[in-house]
């Protein structure tokens, strides 16, 4: 991998910076770096733009870093684009229209990729312990490099979603899904997801890395969490050690984050606190414990039976989104039932009568019940098939 920042690799330098402006708080960030060597480069900026969200929801990145990126790389001689490939069924355009990327973008007349839109290109994985090859979106190699700008969130699934992981929107389309649909691995006590996201990062780490904590989202993330304000911004030239900074932040540990801790060990990046320069010298002043992932569901939907076997953890999201958005109506949908349940997951043998199936692998028991298809599929199509149903059932 090519360094293109003078920084010391074994003690690599993080700076936090807190204040009420996220685009200042980018700049001044960013400016604490030695920006020289980006001068006649390609930079690819990959926020997270997964989704169509509001601004200021934590689901997506504030687009006044995206902003601040854009301006200050271009002072320092760089060619800059946006680019993303989405969870899937998602609308990139949309999302990139709501999610207020659009606006910045087209007022610098800079460029917005979709990512998907091309072939992809594949990379092996020569180490790789539950993935040997991946499909990586074909505009990565167009680029010198590459931003990572991701939101501080918690993560149900990999306690914490921030730089590294936020690489994993760079696969192609689908592929992405594979990796929530790994079997365990013998003698690992990690789950597949982590272990996938831990061989990724050994071919496919930013150069940078820009992590938005101006309102991050704890507990229930990456999407149906709770908005937290923070007004920080944490930047790095090892990406590793800036999510080891966030995770601090956010009152948690990069060794209490399996793909950090698995993928350091390998020696892919630091995060050994003692062997990162942090300015400065007071950031812990601005630490804000995140409130963690729940385990149990119906403790948050009492009147909501969710069937779980064997599902893969994008499925699990997708509920998630979609039962905080919409538990309070659901009831409305059942009128005779004191209790709904959903399944999800392919290791269901029988369900009740009447039960929302969601995903692809509910299709054989789509005849028992409410079935709607996709892998998986996003909240509209769920509340969509359900008013086809009642509509129907009327």
């Amino acid at each position: 991998m090519i360094h293109y920042f003078p920084e010391n690799r074994s003690n690599p330098d993080v700076y936090v910076t807190q204040g009420p402006d996220a685009y200042d708080n980018t700049q001044r960030a960013l400016g604490s770096m030695d920006l020289s060597g980006v001068k006649g480069l390609r930079v690819l900026l990959k926020p997270n733009v997964g989704r169509p969200a509001e601004p200021g929801t934590a689901v997506t990145t504030n687009p006044e870093v995206i902003a601040a990126a854009i301006d200050i790389f271009r002072e320092a001689g760089a060619m800059v684009a946006i680019g993303e490939s989405p969870i899937v069924g998602v609308d990139l355009e949309k999302a990139y229209r709501i999610c207020g990327v659009t606006q910045i973008a087209q007022s610098r007349n800079c460029p917005l990729i979709d990512m998907d839109k091309r072939p992809f290109v594949e990379r092996s994985i020569p180490n790789g312990r539950v993935i040997n090859t991946l499909q990586v979106c074909a505009d990565l190699d167009d680029f010198d490099l590459i931003v990572s700008i991701p939101v501080m969130k918690m993560h149900m699934h990999t306690h914490v979603t921030l730089s590294i992981k936020n690489m994993k929107g760079c696969l192609w389309r689908r592929s992405k899904v594979k990796l929530h649909m790994l079997s365990p691995r013998e003698g690992d006590d990690n789950k597949p997801i982590n272990i996938a996201i831990a061989d990724m990062s050994s071919v496919l780490r930013p150069h940078l890395s820009i992590i938005d904590g101006s309102v991050g989202m704890e507990g229930l993330g990456p999407s149906a969490g709770t908005p937290k304000e923070l007004g920080v911004v944490v930047v790095s030239s090892d990406p590793f050690a800036a999510d080891s900074v966030a995770c601090e932040l956010m009152g948690t540990t990069a060794q209490k984050t399996p793909h950090l801790a698995i993928a350091a060990e390998r020696g892919y990046g630091i995060i050994d606190m003692d062997a990162i320069r942090i300015h400065p010298a007071n950031w812990r002043d601005w630490i804000k414990p995140f409130d963690i992932p729940p385990h149990n569901l119906e403790i948050h939907f009492p009147n909501i039976a969710v069937l779980d076997k064997k599902s893969c953890s994008a499925c699990q999201s997708t509920l998630l989104l979609f039962l905080k958005k919409y538990a309070q109506e659901l009831l409305d949908y059942f009128p005779n039932q004191n209790q709904v349940h959903i399944a999800i997951g392919k290791g269901h043998d029988e369900i009740p009568d009447n039960t929302l199936c969601i995903g692809n692998c509910m299709f054989k028991q789509k005849d028992q019940g409410i079935f709607v298809q996709g892998c998986p599929p996003v909240s509209s199509e769920i509340l969509k098939t359900l008013t086809d149903h009642a509509k129907n059932s009327a």
